[in-house]
């Protein structure tokens, strides 16, 4: 039973039929109020007495407080029942405006009646909201904002971000809304904790005020330049966490020096970036998506957790990263057009427990059994993931050159492999043959053939059968699956849990080789 709930049950218990009945008539307010989600819509003086619910007679502050921890969508709720939430409703501090929040069935509208419904609703709960006491406000217009909307925008803005505010997110659409920097200087700037904008423009300049709270920024689909973004960070020294998604103006990233607190750092899919040139000195974790770029991280002994998605990020880490980063200890490497071969390190990832390794769309010439001079590399490994998918596999198979197979070093830590997107290139049963052979450590191998995406196991999956799969990729599947019973079953010591998963045979025919 809920807070509102718990309350009206008790008011009914204390009530006299007469009153139990007018309360039942107020029940049908609040069902009202679950469809419309709009009760500060109503007049302070609408449904007179009638509304309001014995309530246990407590400070005001107290009942404020206990608003203030419930849902937006429950705090509307109890405002319709209550002249004491109705007031503290005028001073709620968690505010969140989506088209979810505010119940909007995108099935019976049409994008058009969604928006106007929607810039009515804000616009008449927030003129109702004094403006004091906002903690957090969250606009979400992402499907539906046009650039006439910005007048609607500019005002909730101008009532909700006040002095004391920590969190603000404003998600809007086509980047025609220009962030009004200026809000930032009105005091709000001195509690900001989180900011997130998504679809709009955001040009601070030098007059920006110093964002003393500010340790989290989220900016996607965001415009803006190199020297806009460092007017921010110059102003945020407590920042902890910056996340820059799909910035395609921004061309130089520049993190200064005074940033000591950054330890999170994510650059994904900036379209124009050319360059990234980290001056923080305990950046932890650092993510980058996107083109082959100019990489200078600076100071790294403190990174921990690295993800490489570019082209050629395997041969780049292997000859960039262990000597930069001794402490590393997760490294998640996707790379895109993979050419040449995983070279001999020249130092060591002393510290790495966990490696990921995602090489997409590599040569046919591309040898896997290469890969055993980066893990020789990494005396503290513990856990490997290699996903080598692919659709087609043009590599030499163990049935076309079944000639010796060859061998490495010993690894005395690993764990933990598991490859996926298994299939009969030489090279490949090679390196598990090798794992086998060399890792004395090893405790569970698990090696998956190329799998149907979505799968039918998967609850999401509504139509319960896997995607269909080519018939030369169930074919590739099927040799791998023979790969294994013929060169690697035979080599699997007593000690090691072997797990094999095929593709699923319920959706998918079995296939002749």
């Amino acid at each position: 039973m809920g807070l509102l709930d718990l309350m009206h049950h008790k008011s009914m218990e204390r009530q006299p039929d007469c009153r139990r009945r007018r309360a039942q008539d107020t029940n049908g307010l609040v069902a009202q109020a679950k469809i419309n989600v709009l009760p500060c819509q109503q007049d302070d003086d609408s449904q007179g007495g009638e509304r309001d619910i014995q309530m246990p007679n407590l400070p005001e502050d107290i009942w404020r407080h206990i608003h203030s921890l419930m849902p937006m969508r429950d705090a509307a709720q109890a405002a319709c029942v209550s002249h004491a939430f109705l007031r503290s409703w005028r001073c709620h501090p968690n505010l969140t405006f989506s088209g979810t929040a505010l119940g909007m069935n995108k099935k019976t509208c049409v994008n058009d009646e969604i928006a106007r419904d929607f810039l009515s609703k804000v616009d008449q709960i927030l003129r109702k909201h004094s403006g004091i006491g906002v903690k957090k406000l969250t606009i979400n217009m992402s499907q539906f904002y046009t650039a006439k909307d910005s007048c609607y925008v500019n005002s909730w803005l101008l009532i909700a971000v006040t002095p004391g505010i920590e969190e603000l997110t404003l998600q809007l659409s086509m980047g025609e809304y220009n962030f009004p920097c200026s809000l930032l200087s009105n005091g709000s700037g001195e509690s900001i904790r989180y900011l997130h904008l998504c679809g709009c423009s955001f040009r601070p300049t030098a007059e920006l005020p110093w964002l003393k709270s500010l340790t989290k920024v989220w900016l996607h689909a965001v415009c803006f330049t190199g020297d806009e973004l460092g007017c921010l960070l110059c102003n945020s020294f407590a920042l902890e966490r910056l996340v820059l998604t799909h910035c395609d103006e921004l061309v130089c990233l520049k993190i200064p020096c005074m940033l000591r607190w950054l330890r999170y750092l994510k650059v994904f899919c900036c379209e124009n970036l050319r360059m990234i040139d980290n001056d923080a000195p305990n950046i932890s974790s650092f993510l980058y998506a996107g083109e082959r770029i100019q990489l200078s991280l600076g100071d790294t002994l403190k990174m921990e957790y690295i993800h490489l998605m570019c082209r050629g990020a395997l041969h780049y880490a292997c000859v960039e990263l262990p000597s930069s980063m001794p402490n590393l200890k997760i490294a998640d490497i996707n790379s895109a057009n993979e050419m040449a071969n995983a070279p001999v390190l020249r130092s060591k990832f002393l510290h790495l427990k966990k490696l990921i390794i995602r090489p997409t769309t590599i040569t046919f010439s591309y040898d896997y059994f290469s890969l055993v001079s980066l893990l020789d590399a990494c005396p503290s490994l513990e856990t490997l993931i290699l996903d080598v998918s692919e659709r087609k596999m043009e590599h030499v198979s163990i049935f076309t050159d079944p000639s010796d197979l060859r061998k490495g070093q010993q690894h005395h830590k690993m764990k933990r492999v598991k490859i996926l997107g298994f299939t009969s290139a030489k090279s490949l049963v090679e390196l598990t043959c090798h794992f086998l052979e060399s890792i004395t450590s090893l405790e569970y191998l698990t090696l998956e053939s190329y799998q149907s995406r979505p799968r039918c196991s998967v609850p999401a999956n509504k139509r319960r059968k896997c995607f269909p799969l080519p018939i030369d990729v169930l074919r590739e599947a099927q040799r791998g699956l023979l790969a294994i019973r013929t060169y690697i079953e035979p080599k699997v010591p007593s000690m090691v849990k072997l797990r094999v998963v095929e593709p699923c045979r319920r959706c998918h025919a079995a296939v002749e080789l």
